[in-house]
């Protein structure tokens, strides 16, 4: 079998576990909220995805660099799976309460702090250099798909089957995918450093303070890392905002059209780059779409249109499977390779801690200060107002085109000389 075919059923795998996952996901949160009544868990169940990964990100950076990565992540997703059969038993026993679904995303989020950065290390360690835009879109296409299919297919199995019922094919697409990873034969052992006789003989704090000396003497690295921090958290900001500033002038109905069209400009273009591959001028091309995903999000803030939001929502999405994939690629293009594990976990860290800021800083500011703004008698409605509207959910929108500015300021960031350098890099030897 040819290393093409092992990586797509490697990806295959992953991604049918990734949808049992978000299936699971999803019965647990109606589940949560039909028991408690309560909306504030989700943002306890955010929380405690986003602590344990932000916490834990540092320590597996060495794991990475040091063992295979198809078992790291048959290790993960075996983690992750004992969880699943832990809370498939609660719910057939009847025992369930809400703790247990809090505790056990703590579990599962931190295996998952494992997961990732090692799925992302084994895509750089076994694709070729010019197939690697294409592989990260086609990472961002299965995660795509899934979003879009999961609600719907979960919320269609928990009447028929039942929450356990959803849950036990949940653990069976993990045992597929750990099966898989198995068996696979895609390289996945790291490279070895220069002078080492073996990738276990040094110390692991000095193999981590090894990795973080050698990100912090690459300047345009770390301005990649600046860009990745303040991208998540914009875009989490988003996440938080969209559902209200929707609701402040349309229906459901309208909100669930949105969405949905937003997830097939996701869909469209991770499904463009899995085929193009991107441009050869990585960072170039990264700084084209995000431009233009900052002129969507302007768009979805200056008026309560809902063809104008839609619009908006489409090209902030397509724009982000290629951004998204692009910055993947950069990362495993340039970032030394014995070091590359210990690169993507502290891009995951910040990347963590900046979601977790945002989701903080929108709770507490969302209703106390941003939508007064543009509320009948609020400070500027005579200014703002007349552009962005005036009423619910018209704070939040003029927040959302915010955004868009900012975007811009970054990307002319990034954009300057001294600092788009990310191409001229060459990995260590």
């Amino acid at each position: 079998m040819n290393k093409k075919v092992e990586f797509f059923m490697v990806w295959a795998g992953q991604a049918v576990s990734l949808l049992g996952s978000q299936m699971s996901g999803f019965a647990l949160g109606v589940w949560l909220y039909q028991r408690t009544g309560l909306a504030s868990n989700f943002a306890f169940v955010a929380l405690c995805t986003v602590l344990p990964q932000m916490l834990l990100s540092p320590l597996v950076g060495n794991f990475i660099d040091r063992y295979n990565r198809r078992k790291l992540m048959a290790l993960a997703d075996s983690g992750s799976a004992l969880c699943t059969l832990v809370m498939m038993l609660l719910f057939l026993s009847g025992r369930i309460e809400p703790w247990h679904i809090f505790l056990g995303t703590v579990v599962s989020a931190s295996f998952g702090t494992l997961q990732a950065p090692a799925y992302s290390a084994l895509v750089a360690g076994s694709t070729e250099k010019k197939h690697l835009g294409h592989a990260n879109g086609l990472l961002q296409f299965g995660q795509s798909l899934c979003q879009i299919l999961a609600p719907s297919i979960a919320g269609v199995l928990v009447s028929i089957i039942g929450i356990a019922g959803v849950l036990l094919i949940d653990l069976a697409t993990f045992l597929l995918g750990i099966a898989i990873l198995l068996f696979s034969r895609l390289p996945a052992d790291p490279p070895m450093r220069h002078g080492a006789t073996t990738k276990h003989n040094r110390s692991f704090i000095k193999d981590w303070m090894d990795g973080l000396r050698s990100l912090r003497s690459t300047p345009e690295l770390r301005s990649l890392l600046g860009f990745q921090t303040v991208f998540t958290f914009l875009w989490s900001i988003f996440s938080v905002m969209v559902t209200p500033m929707l609701l402040g002038f349309t229906k459901p109905d309208g909100l669930g059209l949105t969405l949905t069209i937003a997830g097939f400009g996701m869909l469209t273009g991770s499904m463009v780059m899995a085929v193009w591959g991107g441009p050869r001028r990585r960072m170039n091309g990264l700084l084209v779409f995000e431009f233009i995903s900052a002129l969507a999000f302007v768009l979805m803030g200056l008026r309560p249109n809902l063809a104008l939001v839609a619009v908006g929502a489409f090209l902030a999405h397509f724009t982000l499977a290629f951004v998204s994939s692009l910055n993947d690629t950069l990362w495993q293009e340039k970032s030394p390779p014995e070091t590359l594990g210990k690169a993507l976990a502290m891009r995951q860290m910040f990347m963590r801690a900046s979601t977790l800021v945002a989701y903080l800083l929108v709770g507490g500011l969302l209703d106390q200060f941003i939508e007064p703004l543009l509320l009948p008698g609020g400070a500027l409605t005579t200014s703002a107002g007349m552009i962005f509207g005036i009423g619910p959910g018209r704070g939040i929108a003029l927040v959302c085109s915010l955004i868009g500015v900012v975007k811009i300021i970054t990307a002319l960031t990034l954009a300057i000389p001294n600092w788009n350098k990310a191409e001229e890099i060459s990995p260590a030897l």
